[in-house]
């Protein structure tokens, strides 16, 4: 069995190799083809100069003019003499009659050609002639008399054989030639494939075509998002779901990332040359973790790579969890409340302070009482009830007065409830947080108003405020004014709340007057007609 030859160097050497010894082969031959018919040029024009040297003898000339007995004897005496001394394989003189008058055979003296008397016309002509004294380089000039005219025709031919064996004493130099320009290319192909195959990081053509078949279907094939840039931050690969994530436009490829994104925190980390591991990008439909981790070969830099993780669906979970444990924790400063309130009537009830005890609890009902009425009257949504009870509570543990604002108006099953109540807990959370390090009276207002088109949210705090510069950031993801023990949220509530009602189609904004004003709308999902009927 043929043993394949495998390594990349191996089929580049052999290939160059091949090519450049089948172009030199078929150079060498076109050469030889060249040099063979210079030097038949060549042996035609001696052959030329040696029959008008022979035509200008003025012996031959009187013979072929006035012919006498002994002309041919003459004639032919120096047509050999010539031939001889020159190497030519024969002189022939023919006259105006095609009479010949000269011959290598004396047989044919005398006798006539069967060709014309092509000089006839005063001028050279030349041939390869294969006569009856074989393959010959010829040349046939016109013999001139006295008076100018032609008189007759000298042909020479000189072997063919004397040509070959000149071609055959040059070709060895030009082959030497030829094959050291042969080595000097084997040479150049053995470094360009050594080159090659640094280049390619000694992977051979098998291993590289399945690391580009691995590679493709890992990039379409995971759920996470690829991108890669070389240093001056142009895509070279990116999978569709990085496509996805973050509406990269058709043809991104080949493109700066920093013109396929849109201004804001994404772009600023993407396009950061600085290690970057497990960040938070909130975009208008996903929450993704970023890393970024810079690419070194040799010592050199080679751009970056990015991964995008989807984690929107867990953050919408991690959001319902903080809106029940901001429930829990209400629930849990009530039921706090209520123990601290059992243990001063039971304390007066063992005092026997039965009249005191009973004026106690009259107040302690009238004050419920009267939050329970207020939230029954405006808000129909026993979630959203139970939920400012719990808060109201966790405000009266920390001194916070929470106020409904009268407008408050919201039907029992209004539209998206888990996200209001997420988005309700984190806008009080947040106004709590703010209020801690206040004087008093510190105060918190809700209202929640619900209308044919919209439902609108608007938390208000007499705090410090949001300064101006800050604004346009309170809602990045970590973003957090808090210190110490008040940072409860690490900066996620108002993120999360910004990245809800957007993924709902609405709208949040921040004002700042005598404290910070949070509103929230949202658009309503169906028409209360619409509602009633289902």
């Amino acid at each position: 069995m043929r043993r394949r030859i495998r390594r990349l160097s191996s089929q580049i050497l052999l290939a160059q190799v091949a090519i450049l010894t089948a172009s030199m082969v078929i150079g060498f031959l076109l050469f030889a083809q060249t040099a063979r018919t210079n030097l038949d040029a060549d042996y035609q024009a001696r052959a030329a100069a040696i029959a008008q040297t022979f035509a200008a003898v003025p012996a031959v000339q009187s013979c072929l003019t006035s012919p006498s007995a002994g002309c041919d004897a003459t004639m032919q005496s120096l047509a050999s003499e010539t031939a001889n001394r020159t190497g030519a394989a024969y002189v022939v003189v023919i006259d105006l009659d095609r009479v010949r008058h000269t011959h290598p055979n004396p047989a044919l003296i005398g006798k006539r050609v069967s060709e014309p008397v092509v000089a006839r016309d005063g001028k050279v002509h030349y041939r390869i002639d294969t006569g009856s004294t074989g393959l010959n380089a010829n040349a046939r000039v016109p013999m001139f008399g006295a008076g100018g005219g032609v008189i007759g025709e000298v042909s020479v031919g000189i072997r063919e054989s004397s040509v070959s064996s000149e071609l055959l004493n040059e070709l060895p130099t030009y082959a030497l030639w030829f094959a050291l320009v042969l080595a000097i290319g084997a040479l150049a192909s053995f470094g360009l494939a050594s080159l090659l195959k640094r280049r390619t990081f000694g992977l051979e053509l098998d291993e590289i075509a399945r690391l580009l078949q691995e590679r493709e279907a890992t990039l379409h094939g995971i759920r996470e998002g690829v991108i890669a840039v070389d240093p001056a931050g142009r895509i070279t690969v990116v999978n569709d779901e990085a496509q996805r994530l973050l509406r990269l436009p058709e043809g991104a490829r080949g493109r700066l990332l920093e013109d396929v994104l849109v201004a804001g925190p994404i772009r600023d980390i993407l396009t950061g040359t600085s290690e970057v591991k497990d960040a938070i990008g909130v975009t208008d439909e996903h929450v993704l973790v970023i890393n970024r981790m810079p690419v070194t070969l040799g010592s050199r830099a080679h751009g970056a790579v990015f991964t995008l993780q989807d984690r929107t669906e867990l953050t919408g979970l991690t959001r319902e969890l903080d809106g029940e444990r901001s429930f829990t924790e209400s629930i849990r400063a009530q039921q706090h409340e209520f123990s601290n309130r059992m243990h001063a009537l039971s304390g007066l009830l063992e005092l026997g302070r039965a009249d005191e005890a009973l004026q106690y609890l009259t107040e302690i009902r009238g004050t419920t009482a009267d939050l329970d009425n207020t939230l029954r009257t405006h808000i129909g949504a026993p979630m959203l009830i139970g939920l400012l009870l719990g808060k109201a509570a966790e405000a009266n543990e920390r001194g916070i007065e929470l106020v409904v604002s009268p407008d408050t108006d919201l039907g029992e099953a209004p539209d998206r409830v888990q996200a209001l109540t997420t988005i309700v807990g984190n806008l009080i959370d947040n106004a709590f947080d703010a209020l801690t390090a206040a004087p008093a009276p510190r105060r918190v207002v809700v209202g929640i108003v619900e209308t044919e088109h919209a439902l609108t949210v608007r938390v208000s705090d007499n705090g410090p405020g949001v300064p101006s510069t800050e604004i346009p950031r309170i809602f990045e993801n970590g973003y957090t004014t808090k210190r110490g023990s008040l940072v409860r949220h690490s900066g996620l509530g108002l993120s999360l709340v910004h990245s809800t009602v957007t993924a709902l189609g609405g709208t949040v904004t921040v004002s700042c007057d005598r404290g910070a004003t949070f509103e929230v709308v949202l658009p309503r999902v169906s028409a209360p007609a619409e509602e009633t009927r289902a």
